[in-house]
């Protein structure tokens, strides 16, 4: 059974024709039986949709359809190849053979270059309808994106940007490629795609009245001496938003949104005339930039296109481009050469037959019109595991930051890798195109050395978390060690001793002195030695009395209670309270609690005041000792935000490069949404208050941030 839709195409064509299309039709539909898509929908739907884009949108005929339906029948049962050769002209079987070729090819063999893409294409098949179909083809399955799973939606918009487009464009496809950026855009950064349409749709009633306001001094002159219509050429999100990462500007600033485009009915030895002498009368009326006339009638692109473009600034000092080409250049802009012969009644191909020609030129010949957009972010490489899958790293990335891309016990064990075959160290940089695959070694361990190689901010956070990680496991092992020696010296291990011993052999923490005794750098003799010093120990200890706490209070030189706050932040003789998080540094008091613990509070507190003023007899002053640096504290932090929403992700960075680490991230928007006025909350861990003081200090820094407050924890 046709398909109403297919069916409505055959009815154009003469019965040899549409004979041709509907029996390649039924033999995919036969040999995809049962196939199904991400969505369950039958296969068939996918072959049904780039027939329609090739028939429609390009403007290919007969001959062409039935290549699309024998070729994906022909992927599903390689034997019908030969089963339907004699049924087909050799210029079907041709297409079929090269869209079958191009279908094997990886994007490991075209490194995502598009100049290697095209030579493989030129070397696979002759004939150049097969790029238009697979043009068609990749239409098709990204307006279908949705179907597919998360890591095959990377793998496709990356090659569209990489591959596609540039292919589109050398070929003046200039709507597929318009609709294929738009598409990749969507669905690689959502956020910047939805803002930008979002700003086109708020914007659309001005641009109507700046249309209706700038026709209305030339619309008599122009109709009394042309035949033309007007048309307004919004530039797609993708290229406004490409605009404005070149020029650094935001959407406001972007002049040529939109173009407004006089298309006029002239004959052909008349064109350029008639083009010209509107153009006179624009610049009569309205101020030309003479820097950006784009004079493409008297030397049109290498892929063809013609037309007129210059900017005028009107009355009030808005700039606003105008492109004046006329009805048969405005076609060919639009649809490419192929949609004068699409099928409109007419029985002759000879224009269409010259226009594949072209084609064939532009894809053999090197010298067309460079694709400057095709690299989707500078600051990006997409690389590739060895079964094939991309990856996205950030610009300047090695081997490692790969390798925790993959996994973090990979990241962790690996000892180095192969790229493109040849074997590299691990701060090996890579590039898009490379193929990685990764060698691993189970002793290997991380080193704080790693991160000064990795730059991608996942593998700094692995990386940092596993070194605190085995910091602790050392420190563990320490302890046990000197607890089950010092019981066979017939002692006991305290907090008081372990201070004492931090102190003598001048660690920071403690947790320091036992990773150093783990490691064998204290030698457990001196160690005996210093304990069994019993009158030297003794005087050490009254001089420490009071500095060490097990979380209650001792007494100072100046005969004051003090709580001192040691590395156990949670045992039960002290907490921090959560209303205010305090972090070490921070000026703060205790406050004995009903159920008998003490919750440390800063001074700042919102509750501080009251519980001062309502209960100072349970009140307890407090002070710092030094703590492991590997101990953290929270902090939270309410920045005011004055510009995009891609600046969270500046600030992100900002907390890392201060070795600090986020725990709560969210934005919320404040005021009129139009304005870009936001506030980011952040939750994050620093080892202190001068830590945070630095984290506060460089997202200050950012420019678009207002102020950053520390306000009280949840």
């Amino acid at each position: 059974m046709i398909p109403k839709r297919l069916q409505s195409i055959l009815d154009k064509y003469p019965a040899p024709e549409k004979e041709l299309v509907a029996g390649a039709y039924q033999i995919a539909e036969e040999a995809l039986e049962g196939e199904t898509r991400g969505n369950g929908h039958p296969f068939i739907e996918h072959p049904l949709g780039v027939a329609y884009i090739v028939a429609e949108e390009i403007g290919l005929r007969s001959d062409a359809m039935a290549a699309v339906f024998l070729h994906e029948a022909s992927r599903k049962r390689p034997e019908l190849l030969e089963q339907i050769r004699e049924s087909y002209s050799p210029e079907i079987m041709t297409m079929v053979t090269g869209l079958n070729n191009i279908s094997g090819i990886t994007p490991k063999q075209t490194k995502l270059q598009a100049e290697i893409y095209r030579k493989l294409i030129v070397s696979y098949s002759k004939d150049p309808r097969v790029t238009l179909i697979k043009l068609a083809d990749r239409l098709e399955i990204m307006r279908k994106l949705d179907i597919f799973s998360k890591s095959s939606i990377m793998r496709k918009v990356t090659e569209t940007i990489m591959l596609y487009v540039p292919l589109a464009h050398q070929l003046g496809l200039y709507n597929l490629k318009s609709e294929l950026e738009d598409l990749y855009f969507r669905y690689s950064d959502t956020e910047h795609y939805r803002a930008i349409t979002n700003k086109l749709k708020a914007t659309e009633n001005d641009r109507k009245k700046l249309v209706r306001e700038f026709i209305r001094p030339l619309e008599k002159q122009l109709s009394e001496k042309y035949t033309y219509k007007l048309k307004v050429r919004t530039k797609t999100a993708y290229s406004i938003w490409r605009k404005m990462q070149r020029q650094g500007v935001p959407f406001e600033e972007v002049y040529d949104v939109f173009a407004i485009r006089f298309i006029v009915d002239a004959p052909p030895d008349k064109e350029h005339d008639y083009c010209w002498d509107i153009y006179s009368m624009v610049t009569q009326e309205y101020q030309p930039d003479t820097k950006r006339l784009r004079d493409w009638l008297t030397q049109p692109k290498p892929n063809g296109y013609e037309s007129l473009h210059t900017t005028v600034t009107n009355k009030e000092g808005v700039h606003i481009e105008v492109q004046i080409r006329s009805a048969r250049m405005d076609d060919i802009a639009e649809n490419g050469h192929a949609s004068h012969w699409s099928y409109k009644g007419i029985k002759s191909v000879q224009g269409l037959d010259e226009w594949l020609q072209n084609v064939k030129g532009m894809l053999n010949s090197a010298r067309t019109e460079p694709y400057t957009e095709i690299t989707p972010d500078l600051n990006e490489i997409f690389v590739f595991t060895p079964s094939g899958d991309i990856r996205q790293l950030p610009k300047g990335a090695c081997v490692l930051d790969f390798a925790f891309n993959i996994h973090t016990n990979l990241g962790v064990h690996c000892c180095g890798a192969k790229v493109n075959g040849k074997v590299v160290p691990i701060r090996e940089e890579l590039h898009t195109g490379d193929v990685v695959e990764i060698m691993s070694n189970k002793n290997q361990k991380p080193s704080a050395d790693w991160l000064n190689i990795v730059i991608s901010s996942k593998a700094r956070s692995r990386i940092k978390n596993k070194l605190k990680e085995e910091e602790g496991k050392r420190s563990a092992t320490g302890r046990e060690l000197l607890e089950r020696r010092m019981k066979n010296w017939k002692m006991e291990l305290t907090d008081d001793v372990l201070a004492d011993l931090t102190k003598y052999f001048k660690f920071k923490s403690i947790g320091e002195l036992c990773i150093a005794i783990s490691e064998e750098e204290i030698d457990l003799q001196d160690i005996k030695n210093r304990l069994t010093s019993k009158d030297e120990f003794q005087e050490d200890k009254e001089e420490i009395k009071g500095e060490i706490s097990k979380g209650r209070a001792e007494k100072t030189e100046s005969t004051q209670d003090y709580l001192v706050i040691n590395n156990k932040l949670n045992n039960i003789g002290f907490k921090m309270a959560k209303c205010c998080n305090p972090i070490f540094g921070d000026d703060v008091f205790g406050f004995v609690s009903a159920a008998g613990g003490i919750k440390i509070h800063r001074m700042s507190c919102p509750n501080a005041a009251r519980l001062i003023e309502n209960y100072p007899y349970r009140i307890q002053k407090v002070k710092w000792r030094q703590v492991s640096t590997t101990t953290q504290f929270q902090a939270s932090l309410k920045i005011i935000v004055e510009g995009e929403i891609s600046l969270g992700q500046q600030i992100i960075e900002c907390v890392n490069q201060q070795m600090a680490s986020i725990r709560a991230f969210s934005i919320e928007e404040r005021g009129n949404k139009t304005k870009g006025n936001f506030n980011v909350m952040m939750d994050i861990s620093v080892s202190n208050n001068r830590n945070l003081d630095r984290v506060v200090s460089a997202i200050k820094k950012v420019k678009g941030v207002v102020t950053v407050l520390r306000i009280s924890g949840k």
